[in-house]
């Protein structure tokens, strides 16, 4: 089958039945499922915010269409078992961005972004709780717990943030970062303690707890945690590129310096970026 490139939607819901056609498809796209392709959504979706992070149109360009794919590939999936089609997850999304914004499509009046923020949150209750009721899931049978709407799928940090969120706008939340200084201060001690015991278990447990509170501070601070790590993971990069790069000018090769000649080149590194 003979397939142009195309700039409407349509080409690539083309495409993507083609692909997935038992008999003239792709073997691998025909056999993938929901389950099989969530690593591949994600991932796609780090990579959006990597192309982001980098200013790289080109790449943000490409990023892009393969997050659009992930969303065209699951509709297909659906589809092919009768439960939705791509048509119903745009009309799903352009109800919900109306509905949420009357002050833009409405008669509603909205004079500050903290307004039109509170409008969302108090329609996306509304919703929620119609989509319980379309469920048939009633107020006095298996109701969902308050943080079951923060999704267990995330990833760890950005879930963290989340369930922190969620939970502060009932009231649990430190009004300032200095309890939470502390509560680090704590969580570290426990780790120390779990340390000497030389419990694995125990030790992935109270490192999970600084972990949670570090990002606990984040939040408090207004500082994103993925993002600050990001940050500092390609600052990382950086900086062992130098030590690499000073030690192949040497002759040499990675793992055949010491560590303090390694630290060395690292710590010039940190000067050059000043």
């Amino acid at each position: 089958m003979f397939m142009k490139p195309s700039r409407d939607i349509l080409g690539l819901l083309e495409i993507m039945a083609a692909l997935r056609n038992p008999d003239t498809g792709c073997p691998w796209d025909v056999k993938q499922t929901f389950e099989s392709i969530i690593p591949y959504t994600i991932e796609e979706a780090h990579e959006v915010a990597e192309a982001i992070e980098r200013h790289d149109m080109l790449d943000l360009t490409d990023e892009l269409g393969d997050l659009l794919l992930q969303v065209v590939f699951h509709a297909r999936i659906a589809e092919e078992a009768g439960d939705f089609s791509f048509g119903d997850v745009v009309e799903a999304i352009t109800t919900k961005m109306i509905r949420r914004h009357p002050h833009v499509f409405g008669d509603a009046e909205a004079r500050s972004a903290g307004m039109a923020k509170g409008m969302w949150d108090r329609i996306k209750q509304e919703e929620k709780a119609e989509k319980r009721a379309r469920k048939n899931v009633s107020d006095s049978g298996a109701q969902e717990a308050y943080l079951d709407s923060v999704p267990r799928t995330l990833p760890a940090v950005i879930q963290s943030v989340k369930l922190q969120d969620r939970a502060a706008k009932v009231g649990f939340d430190w009004t300032t970062p200095e309890p939470i200084l502390e509560k680090i201060s704590e969580e570290i001690d426990e780790l120390r303690d779990a340390m000497a015991i030389g419990n694995r278990q125990q030790m992935q447990a109270e490192y999970g707890d600084v972990l949670f509170a570090l990002t606990n501070l984040g939040r408090r601070l207004g500082v994103d945690p993925e993002a600050a790590l990001r940050q500092t993971n390609l600052k990382f990069r950086n900086r062992f590129s130098h030590v690499e790069t000073g030690l192949k000018l040497t002759g040499r090769e990675l793992g055949s310096a010491s560590l303090e000649e390694m630290e060395a080149l690292w710590q010039r590194s940190k000067g050059l970026e000043r």
